[in-house]
Formats: structure tokens, C-alpha cells, sequence
């Protein structure tokens, strides 16, 4: 179709004319939508934060719809010179465009994640799914945006003579070039000198990427590396989100049934290394007791101890080492005049336990003989200071390294590949533990503690022999059954011997110690992201990971999320499922559990 009487030039001119007035009225429309963002995110308490927030919301609405306008719209204005067909595409465009912009923002409040590939997958894949089906009512607006931009594109091709004389149209551009020039210079600033109102700001908006320029800034003498790594590492420890923990004052519903506590960590000890074959000694304990068989720590690595006494997933622990935040637990146990006995196998060697869980509370420490293992003698501190508490009620905290250790006991015997006198190596560490055990559990006999004292036995994490084929060796590598599955005995007086088959996980020990025994009755929600060991109701994940990953450990399957969305789906021989996506209501409260925590105010 060719409009007649007009010469091709003309009429691209007037399309290119009547394109900058649709692309700058679609530019209000994008802010106005964006206001959304605004309301979502907290609000700057400085000028400058403020400043940046209001001129970051101008110029990058303004920039990007317009770039969108340059790169699609304007070349086709030379191709498609029929303005009916050009306008029609035009409205069409922008439409689509303003529909997911509103997509974009009902996911960002739902779980503060712009849109992505993966996102919108994980959105729209179950359209059985409530959330799914809100977010397709969106769609209805469709229609409407479509008829708003039908009126609008007729409205500025008639009016493009008087807007053009009211030149507007030169300080609105410069307006949005300002305010986008300036954003990028407060950030590049910002950025350089750590100035959190506004780089906390970094991801309120989609498609945005602010700029940085240290390497400039260095090179022309604004910008100290030196004085710039400083503090960067001072920035490090002090930017964290504050947390809520507990979100609600502990209530206590009953009198608390004032049991002695005794806590040991085997390090490193998997879940099937407790066997008969290996462990005879615990294996007959377990039998005699209560057993959890599908028990996973909290991590891949030592953090699972953080969440064995904060009930937390490991991605708190940032905020909780900035805050100082002592365990619930302890602080329940210390309110009921519980003494303190903390013991370690190499006197806790890990900062996690100075700069957490024990921050508030003395640890013993030790001096070794040489020649005699480090564990077995710090079994036989503990019972010269059970010996000494005999009249009081106590917590006590056993860690036992010899399992960690395992690379110093060398099993003379073992033949074979590498790989294989590794694991012997590591089989010959378990048995020396099923020893110390032994002795531990006869010094609780000769003690007379069965009668008063609740007795767990667990591990931080798992150890893996690259049995998923996947060249992991150790932990902290991946989230197979191998690296995050554990052993969980119980020995509780009153209880009688069972074994648990239901999935649980160290989040759920400080629930259970403080329900069934403190008398707490608070919701487990206002202190954990747990619940009872016991309650053997279906449960629809297990909660692990680190500070940079989670995983959701789902039946047979593990779907491990970034702090961006983005998702890889594990079989149970933890090996990559590539066309297939993890439910959405898994993935949101995964998600939401990583923020449930945190201060509202940040």
C-alpha cells in the first residue's frame, strides 16, 4: 500500500516524526509502570539515594525505551513507508512491550526476580499453579494497552503538526539524557567508594546495568587501588542485611522438662558409613534408640553445624556473625540455668564456632598428649566435667575430628587405585570413631546419664568419593546424598527405640529440643526454618546450600537455585536433568525462606 500524492520522502519523514512523539509518550507510560519497582523496593534514607533512585528511574525508562524505539522501530521506518502498516506494527510493538513490563513487575514482587528465559519458564510452566494462573490474568490487560496505544498512535498523527511547534520535544530529550548521564556518574562513584543507598540499588529495575569505571578512575588519579581493596574488605564485614531472629518474643507453653543435653559431631561422618560392618558399636546404639535414615545437613560444608543450632539456612550467616546473634537454642538452654560444656578434637579449630554459635559462651580448651588420640582424650575431659556439673542441668557439645582427619590414618593394607586407598583410608578413620563412640558411650553408662540426658549423635556433612561420576571428591562441591546426607541417632529417655524413615534435616534439631523438651510453644516459623524431628507429616523440601547457592532436595530429585534465578535439576544419582524445570511453588518458597528473615526495613 502507497499513499498517493506524498513522494517517498515525505512519508518517511513524517513516520520518523510521528515516531519520536509515539516512543516519548510510550516512555511516560514505561515510568508509570515502573512506579511499581518504586513502591516494591525500600526507600533511599539519604539525598543522594533518593536523588539517584528518581533520576535512575527517568533515564533508564527514558533509554531504554527509546534504544528499543532506535533498533527496531526506526530501521523499519525506510523498509515499511505505508504508515497504516507502520503504525499498526508500532502499536502492536509497544504493546507487547508495556504487557511484559507488567509481567516483569508483578515478578519482582512475587519473588524479587526481574525476567529472564528461565524465569518465565519457571512462571508459566504449570498452568494448574494459582500463582501461574494470577500471573496469566495479567493477560487480560493486554487488550486494553492494545486499544490505548491504537488511540494513542491516531491521537499523536493527528496532533504531530501542533506538538512539533510546541518545541517540547528538544528539552524532554534533553531532560532524559541528563538524568540518565547522571545516574551512571553517581553510580560510578557510588560503586568506587562503597556508598550502599545507591548500589543497593544496582537491580531495581530491568534491563539495568549501571556503570563502573575503577580501572578509569585509577588511571587518572581519582581512585586509590590500594585504599579502595581496604574497604573493600572493611565493606565486606559490615554491609550485611539485618535479620529478625527470632521474628517473635519465645513463648513457653509448658514447664520445661529439664534433660541433660549431649550434642556430638563426627565430622564428616556420611549417612551409610553407619553401618554394622563399620560402625558396630553405633550401629547397635542406633538400633537401641531412635534413628532418623533420611536425615540431611543444611549444608555441603562446615556451616552445616550453623544450621544444626540456629535453625537457619547457611545463607544467614553473614548477617548473624555481623550481628552477634547468638542461637535461640542456647539462649532458651542459658535462660533455664543450663551450664556449658564445650569440647572439641582439635579445640575448635574453625572460626565458625568463635564467630558464631559459642561467640557468648567459654569453650574448653585443651591441652593434648601427643601420643594418645586428640579424641579420645577430649571424651575423657568431657567426663571429668560432667563429673564436676553432677548437680546442675547442662548442655554439653562434643566435636569429634578424627573422620575429617581421615587422610592421617593410613590403613596399611589397603591396595588398589588411588581413589580406592582414599576411601579405604577414610573407611579406617570411621572405624577409629566407632571406638571413640564406644568409649563415650560407656563413660555415659559408668556416669549413669541414660536415666537424665538426651544424647545425640550427628555430623556437619557428608564426604564423597566421586561416586556421582562428576569428579567430586571431598565436600562442598555438590549437594549429592553423599555430601549433605547424615546420621541422626537420638537417645531419649522416655522414648522407646523406632526408626524414621520421613526426610529431616538439621533445621528441625533446634524445633525439636526446644518443643519437646524447653516447653517452648512458640511457632517454629518466628525461630526456624525447621520443624519437629518427629512430625513425619509430608513435608515438601529439604532445605540446603551456602551462601551462594541454594538446594532443595525434592523426593528424588535436588534443584539447586543461584542468588539470580537461575536453576540446574539433579536426579538421585545427581546427575543433570536438562528438559524438565522444578515446580514453581518449590522454587518461591525456596526463595522465600532465603528472605523470610531478614529486616523488613533493609
Amino acid at each position: 500500500m502507497v499513499d498517493s500524492g506524498n513522494t517517498y520522502g515525505e512519508r518517511v519523514s513524517r513516520l520518523v516524526g510521528w515516531g519520536h512523539w509515539f516512543a516519548f509518550f510510550n516512555i511516560i507510560a514505561a515510568m508509570l509502570i515502573g512506579t511499581r519497582y518504586i513502591a516494591q523496593s525500600p526507600w533511599p534514607e539519604t539525598f543522594l539515594g533518593q536523588l539517584y533512585l528518581s533520576v535512575s528511574w527517568v533515564g533508564h525508562f527514558g533509554f531504554l525505551v527509546f534504544a528499543l524505539y532506535l533498533l527496531i522501530l526506526f530501521p523499519l521506518t525506510f523498509v515499511i513507508p505505508s504508515r497504516s502498516v507502520f503504525r499498526f506494527f508500532a502499536v502492536c510493538f509497544s504493546t507487547t512491550g508495556l504487557t511484559v513490563l507488567l509481567i516483569d513487575t508483578q515478578a519482582y514482587q512475587i519473588i524479587n526476580l526481574h525476567l529472564t528465559p528461565v524465569v518465565w519458564e519457571l512462571l508459566f510452566s504449570d498452568k494448574t499453579n494459582r500463582l501461574s494462573t494470577d500471573l496469566q490474568h495479567l493477560f487480560v490487560v493486554l487488550p486494553l494497552i492494545f486499544l490505548l496505544e491504537l488511540g494513542l498512535s491516531e491521537w499523536v498523527w493527528r496532533k504531530q503538526r501542533k506538538l512539533s511547534h510546541k518545541r517540547i520535544g528538544r528539552p524532554m530529550a534533553a531532560v532524559f539524557f541528563v538524568c540518565f548521564i547522571t545516574s551512571h556518574l553517581i553510580y560510578v562513584w557510588s560503586d568506587a567508594y562503597f556508598y550502599a543507598p545507591v548500589t543497593s540499588q544496582k537491580s531495581n529495575f530491568p534491563l539495568s546495568y549501571p556503570m563502573t569505571a575503577k580501572s578509569f578512575m585509577e588511571k587518572h588519579g581519582l581512585l586509590d587501588r590500594e585504599e579502595y581493596r581496604k574497604r573493600l574488605k572493611e565493606n565486606q564485614k559490615h554491609n550485611v542485611d539485618l535479620v529478625d531472629y527470632p521474628r517473635e518474643k519465645i513463648q513457653f507453653g509448658r514447664r520445661a522438662n529439664q534433660l541433660n543435653v549431649l550434642l556430638v559431631s563426627v565430622n564428616n561422618l556420611r549417612a551409610d558409613a553407619l553401618n554394622t560392618k563399620l560402625m558396630p558399636n553405633t550401629a547397635a546404639y542406633a538400633q537401641q534408640n531412635l534413628q532418623f535414615l533420611n536425615h540431611y545437613s543444611s549444608s555441603n560444608d562446615m556451616y552445616g553445624i550453623f544450621g544444626l543450632f540456629y535453625g537457619l539456612p547457611s545463607s544467614y550467616a553473614s548477617s548473624i556473625i555481623a550481628q552477634g546473634v547468638a542461637p535461640v537454642m542456647l539462649d532458651v538452654f542459658k535462660s533455664h540455668q543450663y551450664q556449658f560444656g564445650l569440647f572439641s578434637g582439635d579445640n575448635f579449630a574453625d572460626d565458625l564456632y568463635h564467630e558464631t554459635m559459642f561467640r557468648k559462651v567459654a569453650m574448653q580448651k585443651q591441652t593434648f598428649i601427643k601420643m594418645l588420640p586428640h579424641d579420645v582424650q577430649t571424651i575423657d575431659h568431657w567426663a571429668q566435667w560432667v563429673q564436676q556439673h553432677q548437680n546442675t542441668h547442662w548442655f554439653s557439645y562434643l566435636e569429634l575430628t578424627s573422620v575429617s582427619d581421615f587422610d592421617n590414618f593410613h590403613n596399611s593394607s589397603s591396595k588398589g587405585s588411588p581413589a580406592k586407598r582414599l576411601m579405604s583410608d577414610y573407611h579406617y578413620s570411621v572405624r577409629q570413631a566407632d571406638h571413640e563412640l564406644a568409649t563415650l558411650f560407656a563413660k555415659i553408662d559408668e556416669l549413669k546419664l541414660n536415666n537424665n540426658t538426651v544424647v545425640i549423635i550427628t555430623s556437619n556433612h557428608g564426604m564423597e568419593f566421586n561416586e556421582t561420576k562428576t569428579n567430586s571428591w571431598g565436600s562442598n562441591s555438590n549437594y549429592s546424598q553423599y555430601q549433605i546426607k547424615v546420621p541422626m541417632v537420638i537417645h531419649w529417655p522416655g522414648k522407646l527405640p523406632a526408626q524414621f524413615v520421613h526426610p529431616s534435616s538439621h533445621l528441625d534439631l533446634s524445633v525439636t529440643l526446644m518443643q519437646d523438651l524447653m516447653g517452648v510453644s512458640s511457632n517454629p516459623s518466628d525461630f526456624s526454618s525447621g520443624r519437629n524431628l518427629f512430625d513425619e507429616t509430608k513435608r515438601k523440601w529439604i532445605l540446603a546450600g551456602d551462601q551462594k547457592e541454594l538446594a532443595l532436595v525434592t523426593g528424588d530429585k535436588t534443584t539447586v537455585i543461584d542468588k539470580f534465578g537461575n536453576f540446574k535439576l539433579y536426579d538421585k544419582n545427581y546427575h543433570r536433568i536438562k528438559h524438565q524445570s522444578p515446580t514453581l511453588p518449590v522454587l518461591l518458597q525456596g526463595l522465600t525462606e532465603l528472605q523470610r528473615f531478614y529486616s523488613k526495613d533493609n
